[in-house]
């Protein structure tokens, strides 16, 4: 069952945090982006992660419902169908849920795990987030708290933002007018988050180091993973190895890659990636327009050439291209090979 238990998912993170490597988190909206997720892992033999966001699941229902819950039902349901021919782990997770959509977005989904857990099923997502990150972290960690008890009842993993992340991504809280202090993490406040959160179940932490969702210029990103280090610091410090965060790297796109290994040695185990996989695959369906042009278009009473517009030559193109940019993010964060399918 490569859709990994509860009992997996541990055991894998658990290797990961060990072993100073993370699970490559890839956004998909659609069968053909988490196949071409599910290729990426399992050519390059990494277990790892695929996610939707509130706005995945609206998309996915298709235009007429415009139902972000019943949008990521099916596109887990279809991840779990599609995965057991596969020869790696994955896990499902959702993206950022901002606390005004928490009760209509997660509490339906936790939901649909305990009903699928009272059948003996695998849960239907092994891992949330909640993005209250917008709010004092009192309120955001109070807000938490009543979230991670809910996902512990099912052995759901909650993931939790302090700090902002710059940018705007599928409805994510940072905007590019996000003051410059609020996108770093202060030691202070993760010694909050744990004193909140310690003991409530497990969770992941989405620390800020001057991190940004979508694609900038070289230069305009000022990425600290120090500051990770120094809040891992701060809380070991003060409460043992054991007291280690599991963090997140958020807008991993376009990231150097010396500075992603360094955030692996300071905790980081999952890395979320979208902006690039959306333009990895978008690129080849812009190239296959622009070279069947004349086929694609009935123009002046042609009939066009049905090979040129018929969808699934060009979403092959784009799959192929967006599993590739995913087997980089396998290679940055030293995920390749060290799947535990079939050893757990």
């Amino acid at each position: 069952m490569p859709v990994a238990t509860p009992e997996q998912y541990t055991k894998i993170l658990n290797k990961a945090q060990e072993s100073s490597y993370a699970l490559p988190a890839i956004n998909c909206t659609s069968i053909i982006t988490i196949n071409a997720a599910l290729k990426a892992f399992s050519e390059l033999k990494s277990d790892g992660i695929v996610q939707f966001s509130t706005g995945a699941g609206q998309f996915a229902s298709g235009l007429t419902l415009k139902d972000s819950v019943f949008g990521n039902i099916v596109l887990a349901e279809a991840t779990h169908r599609l995965a057991e021919k596969h020869n790696v782990l994955v896990a499902l997770h959702t993206d950022h849920c901002q606390p005004e959509k928490a009760a209509s977005f997660l509490k339906p989904l936790i939901a649909e795990t305990t009903a699928r857990r009272s059948k003996g099923l695998n849960n239907l997502f092994q891992g949330h987030m909640l993005d209250a990150s917008a709010l004092p972290l009192a309120e955001n960690m109070t807000l938490s708290q009543e979230y991670l008890k809910l996902c512990a009842e099912n052995e759901i993993i909650l993931e939790v933002e302090a700090g902002v992340v710059g940018g705007e991504e599928d409805g994510a809280a940072g905007t590019e007018d996000t003051p410059e202090d609020k996108l770093y993490t202060t030691p202070e406040d993760m010694l909050e988050v744990h004193d909140s959160l310690n003991g409530l179940g497990r969770y992941m932490l989405a620390a800020t180091f001057g991190n940004v969702h979508g694609h900038y210029k070289p230069g305009a990103v000022k990425l600290r993973p120090d500051i990770l280090s120094s809040g891992q610091k701060a809380v070991i410090e003060k409460y043992g190895k054991d007291a280690e965060f599991d963090l997140v790297f958020h807008g991993g796109s376009g990231s150097r890659k010396d500075q992603i290994h360094e955030t692996l040695d300071y905790g980081v185990i999952k890395m979320n990636v979208d902006t690039d996989t959306q333009y990895t695959f978008t690129r080849p369906i812009v190239d296959h327009v622009m070279k069947n042009y004349d086929g694609i278009l009935m123009v002046d009473g042609e009939i066009g050439n049905k090979k040129a517009y018929d969808p699934r030559g060009y979403l092959k193109k784009a799959e192929e291209s967006m599993a590739e940019r995913v087997k980089v993010a396998c290679r940055d964060l030293k995920s390749e090979g060290k799947t535990l399918f079939g050893s757990i």
